[in-house]
This record gives structure tokens, C-alpha cells and sequence, in this order.
């Protein structure tokens, strides 16, 4: 059975077909894949935000506010609770190893970025129920236009409720999902400017 290569090891071996790299550079990709392996220990719940801290604790500033910015790159408008709070928890616990730290800031960042996230489950929440509620007291929601053998167009009750309710949801969240996602990017731009 072939052995499957980590990440370091196909870098190496392009970089041979390339040329030699420098000690920094060979560092670099080894401090990458050491990150990689103990940010997906973290994702995945095999470590918490203490056991990240020990594992960093003592590692040069670039490697800090890569896994920080690996961090922020996780979050997103969906997701549990439960992810964005470890994340921040991680955020915060890292910053906490920086010579000079932003936590009140990054900690104001993080807590907006959270108001937007629930701002924008409610919202879905709150439209799905309300277009419900309509098209069930509204026959006319569920016209769909049809063409006529004749080629004319003519209204025609097509629809189910749920297919109404998610045809009208769908319009709705495209827009939902567009003004919350651009808050968010807001955010995460600020948020990665305060962790330098």
C-alpha cells in the first residue's frame, strides 16, 4: 500500500524538482504543516482553547497570527454557536501570546461579527415563518405564469405552500445573504487588521 504524503512532503519535493530551498524557507513549510495538523486537532474538538495555547506558546509571531487568521477564515454566516464561540475562544487565547495585544479590540470585533451572525439567522427564521403565514391567507402567492398552447400568458395555481414558501425565501435570502455576508467580510477585514 502507498503511503500517503502530508502536505511538507509534496512541497519538498517540488521545491527539489525546483531547486534547493533556504533553512527559512524549509522552517516555514514545516511551521505550515505544523499548524495545519494542530488547527484541524483544534476544528475538530480533539483540543480546546488551552491545549492550542500550550502547543503555540513560545512560537514566533508569524506562526500567531496565522493560526489567528485561519481562525477568523472559519467563520461565516452558518454554523453552530457552539463553532463561533470556540473560534473566538482560539482568537482570543493566541492573542494572549503576543508581546503587544489587541484583545479588548479583537474581543469587540469578535462580539459584533456574532450580532451579525444572529442578525442574520433570525432574519431567515423570521421570513420563512412570515411567507409562510402569507401564502397560506394568500391563494394568489401561489400563481406561477404558465404558457397557453395559444402562446398567451396566463396565471396558474401551481404551487404547494412549500413550494411557494421556498420560491419566495429563496428571492429573499439572496438578499439576506448578500447584505449580512458583506458585513461579515466587513468585520473579518477589521478583525485581521487588529491582529497585526
Amino acid at each position: 500500500m502507498a503511503k500517503i504524503k502530508s502536505a511538507f512532503e509534496k512541497a519538498m519535493e517540488k521545491a527539489a524538482a525546483i531547486g534547493e530551498l533556504t533553512p527559512e524557507e524549509k522552517q516555514k513549510l514545516k511551521d505550515q504543516e505544523t499548524l495545519r495538523a494542530l488547527l484541524a486537532g483544534f476544528f475538530k474538538g480533539d483540543i480546546d482553547r488551552d491545549g492550542l495555547w500550550q502547543k503555540l506558546k513560545g512560537r514566533d509571531i508569524s506562526m500567531l497570527k496565522a493560526a489567528q487568521e485561519n481562525m477568523i477564515d472559519s467563520i461565516g454566516l452558518g454554523g453552530f454557536q457552539e463553532e463561533f464561540q470556540q473560534r473566538k475562544d482560539g482568537i482570543l487565547a493566541v492573542e494572549t501570546l503576543k508581546d503587544q495585544q489587541n484583545t479588548s479590540t479583537i474581543e469587540l470585533l469578535l462580539d459584533a461579527m456574532n450580532r451579525i451572525r444572529t442578525e442574520y439567522q433570525e432574519g431567515k427564521e423570521n421570513a420563512e415563518e412570515e411567507l409562510r403565514a402569507a401564502v397560506e391567507s394568500n391563494p394568489q402567492m401561489r400563481l406561477r405564469p404558465v404558457r397557453t398552447p395559444d402562446g398567451r400568458t396566463a396565471l396558474q395555481a401551481t404551487l404547494s405552500v412549500d413550494e411557494a414558501v421556498q420560491a419566495k425565501l429563496s428571492e429573499f435570502m439572496s438578499q439576506h445573504e448578500e447584505h449580512y455576508g458583506a458585513e461579515l467580510e466587513r468585520m473579518i477585514m477589521k478583525l485581521k487588521d487588529a491582529i497585526q
